[in-house]
């Protein structure tokens, strides 16, 4: 299913005409309905059907619409199920949604608040698809897009970054804030190059006390000095052919930086009580938290090493510039650790994309990974504050579901034109709605497609 798809609606009502009604207006708003008229039928259909969303009316004969969303969620967990029943009150509200329901919505529904709910679980289904095809790629191997994972402007190009220099014989520099995968980066460097059936050495500079970080890179012979009873090979030995990453470079001590100059121009190492010289064939991958261009003016870091590092630097965006792709990483993540512990994976419901989607991640993917198992592990969804400017909740506690539902939806439309650079038909083609809906929805929540092309938009929908 792409973003240009419409959405396969699963409608199940015992009542035939209230049926047939629903499955007209789905039609008429652009989803593609099946209506049946019994959960039987339903699981049924579903077993047969690749269905996008469930939405059950609650009392039926035989088995109900809340016995249903339970089998659902254990048959399909990725499939939101919407609750729509003309009978309700707010305990089997509660029930419904603490059982996993996308939504819970009265009779005679509410046609623009359906419907918003029903694209709002259509985005969580598409990200789901995501998320499984990510998975197969994975499984298939090392596909550079299930481990450098996201679809943004920023991660594309850094894959293509990649791509272009991986091959080459050329040293690497990574730069990036904490939590951004600085290591991960690296390990994609080393499984896009000739050097993949090598090993990949990873050293944190930081974590080594300075009086061992000779013997650590270099290695030592025996008896070299107190303690040292046999000899040992350093990393740059053990990682002989492939690929050695120094990461937190910054923090070597300057004695040791010398001789890891030393190393790379000469690509020969000595270890520690020896005087053997002993060639290294390897690519060295280095990587910084902070300016290291600084760090040279500071004294921490030696400039000459620095521009010998730097044969190719590469930078990886902080999440918060990378629109759309939080969302899909916290899926992700979710949904592999409550299969890690046999757990079905949660369901994120409007708000929690939201509150997702708003938080700037100070602590980039590092800090949404563990959000996101938490998640996974039925521990809620505990965030710290949203994006500057937003006055929205992260939790959604102050806020009721029609407001949140807007706010997640012009986040979406907002994400899809910051991609598509203020294009309206690239993102009309993401969002998979027809023009006049997103026009109605740019004069609602006061969207100027100027914001995004620097543009007068005036003309909107002739655009």
């Amino acid at each position: 299913m792409t973003a240009n798809d419409a959405l396969s609606v699963l409608l199940v009502d015992d009542d035939v005409m209230v049926g047939k009604s629903i499955g007209q207006w789905l039609a008429l708003t652009g989803f593609v309905p099946t209506v049946v008229t019994s959960a039987s039928e339903a699981l049924a259909r579903l077993a047969d059907h690749d269905i996008d969303l469930v939405l059950t009316d609650v009392r039926m004969p035989g088995q109900d619409g809340l016995s249903l969303l339970k089998t659902i969620r254990e048959l399909r967990p990725a499939t939101p199920v919407i609750l729509l029943t003309g009978h309700g009150d707010v305990p089997m509200a509660v029930e419904a949604l603490k059982a996993g329901a996308f939504d819970f919505q009265m009779k005679p529904h509410d046609p623009d608040r359906l419907a918003a709910a029903l694209r709002n679980a259509g985005a969580l289904r598409r990200l789901s698809r995501r998320v499984e095809h990510l998975e197969a790629e994975r499984a298939g191997g090392t596909n550079l897009e299930s481990i450098l994972i996201g679809h943004s402007p920023a991660m594309v190009t850094l894959r293509e970054r990649i791509r272009a220099i991986a091959p080459l014989p050329v040293d690497v520099l990574i730069h990036g804030e904490t939590g951004t995968g600085k290591e991960v980066v690296a390990r994609a460097l080393h499984n896009e190059s000739p050097r993949r059936t090598k090993p990949f050495v990873a050293i944190n500079c930081a974590a080594i006390p300075a009086e061992l970080v000779e013997s650590e890179l270099f290695g030592h012979e025996a008896g070299a000095y107190t303690g040292a009873r046999q000899g040992r090979v350093g990393k740059f030995e053990f990682a002989q052919g492939g690929t050695l990453f120094l990461d937190e470079v910054e923090s070597m001590p300057l004695a040791a930086q010398a001789k890891v100059l030393r190393a790379l121009q000469e690509r020969s190492i000595e270890r520690v009580g020896s005087n053997r010289t002993i060639k290294v064939d390897l690519r060295i991958v280095g990587a910084a938290k902070g300016d290291l261009r600084q760090a040279g003016r500071d004294g921490t870091l030696r400039a000459d090493l620095f521009f010998r590092l730097a044969g190719v630097e590469l930078s990886i965006p902080p999440l918060r510039d990378r629109p759309g792709d939080a969302e899909l990483l916290f899926q992700w993540f979710a949904t592999a650790k409550a299969r890690e512990v046999g757990r079905t994976p949660p369901a994120l419901r409007p708000e929690d994309m939201h509150a997702i989607a708003l938080y700037e991640w100070p602590g980039n993917v590092r800090e949404l990974k563990a959000a996101a198992e938490r998640f996974a592990l039925g521990l809620g969804l505990s965030l710290g504050a949203p994006a500057a400017g937003s006055t929205t909740s992260p939790r959604g506690s102050a806020h009721k579901l029609p407001e949140l539902v807007d706010n997640f939806e012009r986040a979406l439309i907002v994400t899809a034109l910051r991609r598509a650079h203020g294009s309206i038909a690239e993102a009309l083609a993401e969002l998979g709605v027809p023009r006049r809906t997103l026009n109605e929805k740019l004069r609602k929540y006061g969207i100027r497609r100027s914001e995004f092309t620097g543009e007068d938009d005036r003309g909107t929908d002739e655009a």
